[in-house]
């Protein structure tokens, strides 16, 4: 039996061992936490088993998993998506909870009194099933960039009504456990709780919390400002648990009152490790759920719940999306990305078996096959395109027809240029080559964007720069170049792999977010990348000095000198404590200063003895005394200078551990 503390580490270990795993094969890590789960549960290893300890850790998991999308709630959202999350996304969770019902009512008459399913308990089933993974949805859409395509919207916007209808589920799922003839006064007494409370927080907390937080950050405290985060979710978790409601309500309500702050980002950052971690932990004791043994011993009857969940769902939502005005493809598409078990559904599942409304046999067995729904979920997304090319008899056609239309545009174009994404400042490009009279073609994936441009007279179409067919259809074997004007590095080398197949002496001008990933994108084959942060930093720097009276063809003179020199004198830069590296595998530039004591390893060696070329790093100042010294091969460093060494982290501290020892 283990401690609570060696529990929490077992936990803790296993956890970082499955992510790794995972993340080896590019799978999402909350399949990493479910796998290990099973893995080390009392009903497979059986080194941990489900405790005080683990509950408690999962219903954490659950409180700041829904202050996250209480934090994320927004109502001018909601009413820009209206059509898709209270018409699509509504009518997808009720009738899927309404046909639970109703196989559960007709396998109740074909089964004893002992073992039939009662509507509460038919009603709480598929409330859970109506659920699918926001998680592993949102990675995969993200990493394919379909967030603001047609199937993209469609499927964001019923998993937004989806987390919604947690909120009300949270409440009526342990009210169908009561006694069945005190059900109305159950409900009722539930209802006129939540609303009360409801009323308390969201009118009077949302005064006190703008008030407290602004309060709060004055004291200028990271450590305070974190301590009062996690106060106010749990405190307001607290709350409306001893209102007999659940401590998921009570942490959306607190998402929700911060969210209309000025904090919100702040807090979203903040909670991130805590919501992460604590989640992870939730899915591991998700895991530790399912019985292996029971399962293998019934393998076929999760087998057939696993098809009956995937392929009813997905026909569902496909022809509900059909019938919302999507085409066969578009439909099909956001019925295959829906179609599998979510994070939530594990949670009404958990308090459906609180609520003793369903037989544990019955409950695992619908664990198990939403466990492996949620594992096939990522190979069933990723092979969407040749499904629905198989089904769909009209999908060719459309397709076709898309191509046609950017074909149709560009026939009678030569030397034009063909810029991917139509944002802003694709737009700006746009206007700017339309002045100096020269042709472009422009590809958005956006389609209300593409309409209205379209409608305005601009030369743009629906279509992705990262298919081959889109980039022959947009006239690349005649183009004269190629402009990438959104800053996404996996798109933009994979636009520039097929430009390399397609047409490789095409001139290719690639904007990324910074100079992280320059030389990756030079040595795929863009011809120039601009680094948003480096040019912002350039025109700050130019006006400044004009301002100064430095006169403006010397500023010019610099600025180009700059760009001519690829941003070498401004990459890097000197790290602090807010500078968080969200990719730590990421080679980030940075600068660093080392002092040489006397008995350095460096002191009276030349730059070029040091060889800290091989190590990926350089020397790009060195400081003696209040004299800034010119770098060259033959300078010789002395006991004192400081020398500012530039590249990635590791390569900068290799640096300094020769320079010193």
């Amino acid at each position: 039996m283990f401690s609570g503390l060696e529990l929490t580490l077992l936990l803790l270990g296993s956890a970082v061992l499955g992510v790794v795993a995972f993340r080896m094969l590019h799978l999402p890590p909350m399949l990493g936490y479910l796998s290990v789960g099973i893995l080390i549960g009392p009903h497979a290893l059986g080194l941990a088993e489900s405790n005080a300890t683990t509950h408690t850790l999962a219903e954490f998991g659950v409180v700041f998993l829904m202050f996250s999308i209480g934090l994320e709630f927004s109502l001018s959202q909601l009413i820009a998506m209206r059509r898709i999350v209270f018409g699509l996304g509504m009518t997808q969770v009720l009738l899927t909870i309404a046909s639970a019902m109703l196989f559960g009512w007709v396998l109740s008459t074909q089964l004893p009194p002992s073992v039939r399913l009662g509507w509460q308990a038919s009603f709480a089933l598929g409330g859970a099933l109506a659920m699918s993974s926001t998680a592993i949805v949102s990675k995969m859409l993200t990493e394919r960039l379909e967030l603001e395509s047609q199937h993209g919207r469609k499927i964001i916007g019923i998993l937004l009504f989806q987390d919604l209808a947690v909120v009300p589920l949270l409440i009526l799922i342990p009210a169908l456990g009561q006694n069945p003839e005190q059900l109305v006064e159950t409900l009722a007494w539930a209802g006129a709780k939540a609303l009360i409370v409801l009323l308390l927080l969201l009118f009077l907390g949302q005064k006190l919390m703008r008030k407290w937080f602004t309060i709060v950050v004055k004291r200028r405290s990271q450590e305070l400002f974190m301590l009062n985060l996690l106060l106010v979710t749990l405190g307001a978790a607290w709350i409306t648990e001893r209102a007999g409601l659940s401590l998921a309500l009570g942490a959306f309500v607190a998402g929700m009152l911060i969210s209309e702050t000025q904090y919100k980002h702040q807090v979203e950052e903040d909670i991130k490790p805590f919501r992460d971690v604590l989640l992870g932990l939730f899915f591991i004791t998700v895991g530790m759920m399912l019985d292996l043994g029971m399962v293998a011993a019934n393998w076929w009857i999760v087998a057939v719940l696993l098809a009956a969940l995937v392929l009813l769902k997905f026909a569902l939502i496909a022809l509900l999306a059909k019938a919302f005005g999507a085409s066969d493809g578009i439909a099909m598409r956001t019925g295959l990305a829906l179609a599998q078990g979510g994070e939530f559904g594990f949670v009404l599942l958990n308090l459906t078996a609180g609520a003793h409304l369903v037989d544990p046999f019955i409950i695992q067995l619908v664990l198990a096959s939403m466990v492996l729904s949620m594992l096939i979920a990522p190979l069933i997304i990723s092979r969407s395109d040749q499904i629905v090319m198989k089904i769909a008899s009209n999908e060719w056609m459309t397709q076709s027809l898309m191509l046609t239309q950017i074909a149709s545009r560009t026939m009678a174009m030569q030397k034009h240029v063909i810029v991917a994404g139509f944002g802003r400042s694709g737009q700006s490009l746009a206007t700017l080559l339309s002045e100096e009279k020269i042709a472009y073609q422009a590809l958005d994936l956006d389609p209300e964007r593409v309409q209205e441009a379209q409608t305005a007279g601009a030369n743009v179409s629906y279509g992705d720069a990262a298919r081959r067919e889109s980039l022959i259809a947009a006239g690349i074997y005649r183009a004269s170049a190629l402009v990438i004007t959104y800053a996404s590095t996996p798109s933009a080398l994979k636009v520039l792999h097929l430009v390399h197949e397609l047409a490789p002496t095409l001139p290719v001008i690639v904007r990324s977010h910074d100079d992280t990933d320059l030389d990756m994108l030079k040595k795929a084959g863009a011809t120039e990348v601009v680094p948003e942060l480096l040019e912002g930093s350039l025109m700050l720097a130019s006006h400044a000095l004009v301002m100064m009276g430095v006169p403006l063809r010397r500023v010019v003179h610099r600025v180009q000198s700059a760009r001519e020199e690829r941003y070498s004198v401004l990459r890097g830069y000197f790290h602090g404590a807010s500078d968080v590296v969200e990719d730590p595998e990421h080679l980030y530039v940075r600068l660093h200063s080392v002092t040489l004591h006397e008995k350095a390893g460096a002191v009276g060696k030349r730059v070029e003895e040091l060889d800290l070329g091989e190590l990926g790093a350089e020397v790009t100042i060195i400081r003696r005394g209040a004299q800034r010294i010119e770098v060259s091969a033959q300078t010789e460093l002395e006991a004192g200078d400081v020398v500012v060494l530039r590249g990635s982290a590791e390569a900068v501290n290799r640096a300094e551990g020769r320079l010193l020892h």
